[in-house]
């Protein structure tokens, strides 16, 4: 049972980059509550995989192939969003790049193709989602940002340029979008054991180095981040906009 306050019975969600790792989570986070959730990516299988996943929890999801730095194709998928399900409540804009260089490494194609996938995209999707959520006077807008959004180091410029903007756009949005009804809130991922990065989780040196850094002393389960984003998309959080969640294990609060 799903507490009234933060049902998500009705409600239509988009994950973007849903196919694994921290966004499948999050999809399967929102239908355990109620949502029927559209699960953005690129590859088929991982898509039909992310699918299987939903249905195998009892939850309803349909997938949605589509690069989301391709403003075209951007278009016309909320254009089939409104006709097929007349409403978009909730947007996870979750995909995200990264290119771990040095600052005098990179060649400027590399820059452009990280800042257009990590925030010129999750602006796009959120204009776009916007129009929907206005027509229906609510609306979740929800970033995945990083916590290299607030914190930086060497070797990591532009995704944590990408990430500073993106927090920056949350409140940006939450200003803007707040007289329609429409919350924009961040979640901001520490250490987390993903798909993704599973040859640095493999990583003993690296372990013993979170154990120490941590406060709770280890990676994160991508489980552990769905919680968050349903509390983000419910109605509990209804006067929470502008904000930025460290999901971190303490990781920001210790030293």
């Amino acid at each position: 049972m799903v507490p009234v306050g933060f049902s998500l019975d009705g409600k239509v969600a988009l994950v973007t980059g849903g196919g694994q790792g921290l966004g499948l989570e999050i999809a399967k986070g929102l239908v355990s509550a109620g949502a029927f959730v559209l699960i953005n990516g690129r590859n088929y299988d991982k898509l039909n995989h992310a699918i299987e996943a939903i249905k195998s929890i009892g939850g309803s999801a349909s997938s949605l192939q589509l690069d989301i730095t391709d403003e075209v194709a951007v278009q016309k998928a909320f254009i089939e969003i409104r006709e097929k399900y007349g409403r978009l409540d909730i947007l996870v804009n979750n995909v995200g790049m990264r290119d771990r260089r040095g600052f005098f490494e990179f060649e400027m194609q590399a820059v452009r193709r990280l800042i257009d996938a990590d925030l010129i995209a999750p602006f796009n999707l959120s204009r776009e989602a916007a129009r929907l959520m206005i027509e229906n006077g609510e609306g979740r807008i929800i970033n995945i940002t990083s916590i290299a959004g607030s914190i930086a180091d060497a070797g990591d410029a532009i995704y944590t340029t990408a990430k500073g903007g993106l927090e920056a756009l949350t409140r940006v949005l939450a200003a803007e979008l707040g007289t329609f009804g429409i919350t924009v809130n961040g979640i901001a991922p520490g250490f987390f054991a993903t798909e993704s990065n599973s040859d640095v989780v493999a990583n003993k040196d690296i372990a013993d180095w979170l154990e120490k850094r941590t406060s709770l002393g280890r990676w994160g389960d991508p489980k552990e981040i769905a919680g968050v984003a349903v509390f983000f998309a419910s109605p509990a959080a209804s006067y929470v906009t502008g904000q930025i969640l460290a999901v971190d294990g303490g990781y920001l609060a210790h030293f």
